[in-house]
């Protein structure tokens, strides 16, 4: 902002009010001017000071060589003023250690002035109060506006760092599965009626009789799945697989009780090499490592047949305790249980917390509005399963509340730390202070919540290239506030997702900066109270009001 000062403004009047000569007087009104520029034009903050950078320009025959001068920057604000360090100057003849003014030829000099963010100063100016010293009096100087306004966009950044609860893995429908089966003899496809009466078979019939009777169940579908043992050739248990399986379909209504199976699937599989694999890994079978070894370093079933028949020892043991176990059938419904609701489980918490494991507390937990009975059921998690979850979420009410030290105790028993553990100790020494000790953790961290963080830090510094770079591909309003100041316009507006008033009025500054009135307008409109009186200050809507 460019002020042009008369002499009688800053100088020559004062030296004159001084008892000057007459002919010095006059010499002096011979100065036209004195140019004062401020950069820049409107204050703005940034990191958390107001700076600026002012440059006065004298022109010849203007500073009285025996005259001094002290230049005071005031910061005037609603409710207050700060006082930047003051300038001094003096004439060629002063014998002092001031910025010496030529008093015959045109003298600029340069200052800078910094004032630390109060409440108010969005609605500011900066102003020069001098007062001149010739011959042992003071003259006080009408004080020069410089600078008019101030901008605090950053300011609609949030600080207090950027983290989420941990979510629940309670599941509204649960997909599980009722099964039992059959055994063959060696080389038979006939369903020897003792099966029918099997453990397996009852232990199966029992779980349909339980999923009969509960309206919570759903069958979603049903399976016969036939094999036979890898032994005897590929081709040749191809075929006793595929009769097990019609003699097994045969079977279904007996062993199900005639549950109606519109969609009963048949399948048969043949050679059960992947049966086999487990059965040995499971087993105490001497040398069972060469056996998983053969397996996996042949795919051809002949080869791995001869392969394990070489192993004659270890084979008559397979023969008798494993392959018998898979010449079989398996029966198999599949079924949907509708877990508890939302406002089941809300009733249940309140009646009965105790029946609740520990995915159904985090979701009523979850969908609490209440801090206090989010945290009291967190608690009951805690103590009752041991769940990390449970003490991440207290500390992130803990973080919300302020409470960075309970947020610590909470993380600290976290026994499994991740990503959001750590970005979240990152918060705790955000909101202590310490910064450096915090952007450590961020980076450590390295999730898109502890890039934000880091985002904040660089506002926090003014570094809004650096802290747009970390916002990059993300949605929000600190996002959108660091891309308005690194000059992002299109970036900003496409990061502003919501329709809350915080986003309408960031919406206003980008259309304000991109000279778009009528948006500008739309979006004021639509503001509530509060910002709308924020907006009447705000210097971004100046040239709009």
């Amino acid at each position: 902002m460019k002020r042009i000062i008369t002499y009688l403004a800053l100088g020559a009047m004062v030296i004159s009010a001084a008892s000057c000569s007459k002919s010095r007087a006059e010499q002096m009104k011979l100065a036209e001017n004195v140019n004062i520029d401020c950069t820049p034009e409107v204050l703005a903050l940034v990191g958390d000071e107001i700076d600026a950078d002012i440059t006065v320009s004298f022109p010849a025959n203007y500073f009285h060589p025996q005259a001094t001068m002290v230049v005071t920057p005031v910061l005037v604000y609603e409710g207050g003023e700060q006082e930047g360090k003051a300038f001094k100057y003096q004439g060629e003849k002063v014998k002092d250690n001031y910025k010496v003014i030529n008093s015959k030829q045109p003298t600029t000099v340069k200052e800078s002035v910094s004032f630390k963010y109060e409440k108010g100063v969005e609605k500011s100016y900066l102003e020069l109060r001098s007062v001149a010293y010739y011959k042992g009096e003071a003259i006080e100087i009408p004080a020069v506006k410089v600078a008019d306004g101030c901008n605090v966009t950053q300011l609609l950044a949030t600080t207090g760092g950027t983290y989420s609860f941990k979510k629940d893995n309670y599941q509204a429908v649960l997909h599980e599965s009722a099964e039992g089966q059959i055994l063959y003899d060696y080389n038979s496809a006939n369903v020897k009626r003792s099966e029918l009466r099997s453990e397996s078979v009852k232990e199966l019939q029992a779980a349909l009789e339980e999923i009969a009777a509960d309206p919570r169940y759903t069958v979603t579908g049903t399976k016969v799945v036939a094999y036979a043992s890898p032994e005897g050739g590929q081709a040749y248990n191809a075929k006793l697989s595929d009769k097990r399986a019609e003699s097994a379909q045969k079977a279904w209504n007996k062993v199900t009780g005639g549950m109606k199976t519109d969609d009963l699937q048949v399948k048969s599989m043949g050679q059960d090499w992947e049966g086999f694999q487990e059965a040995v890994q499971k087993s105490n079978i001497q040398d069972k490592e060469l056996i998983l070894r053969v397996l996996s370093m042949y795919s051809d079933p002949a080869v791995r047949e001869s392969e394990i028949r070489n192993m004659s020892q270890v084979y008559t043991e397979i023969n008798k305790n494993v392959f018998p176990e898979l010449r079989r059938a398996r029966f198999i419904a599949e079924v949907d249980y509708q877990n508890f609701s939302d406002a089941e489980l809300e009733e249940l918490a309140a009646k009965a917390v105790d029946v609740l494991d520990e995915e159904a507390l985090l979701r009523v937990a979850a969908n609490s509005t209440n801090a206090d009975r989010k945290a009291e059921l967190y608690k009951i998690a805690a103590d009752k399963f041991g769940s990390d979850r449970a003490n991440f979420n207290l500390a992130v009410l803990s973080l919300k509340a302020g409470k960075t030290s309970d947020a610590e105790k909470y993380l600290a028993k976290v026994k499994t730390s991740d990503a959001d553990v750590v970005n979240a100790k990152g918060v705790c020494e955000l909101q202590k202070g310490n910064v450096d000790a915090a952007a450590k953790l961020f980076k450590q961290a390295g999730s898109a919540e502890a890039k934000a963080n880091l985002g904040i830090i660089e506002l926090q510094k003014g570094n809004y290239a650096a802290a747009a770079k970390y916002f990059e591909g993300q949605t929000g309003h600190n996002a959108a506030v660091a891309f308005i100041l690194n000059g992002e316009y299109d970036k900003a507006e496409k990061s502003i997702t919501c329709s809350c008033p915080k986003s309408t009025y960031l919406r206003a500054i980008v259309a304000a900066r991109k000279g778009n009135a009528s948006e500008v307008q739309k979006n004021l409109d639509s503001l509530n109270d509060a910002f709308k009186a924020k907006a009447a200050k705000d210097v971004e809507f100046a040239a709009y009001r």
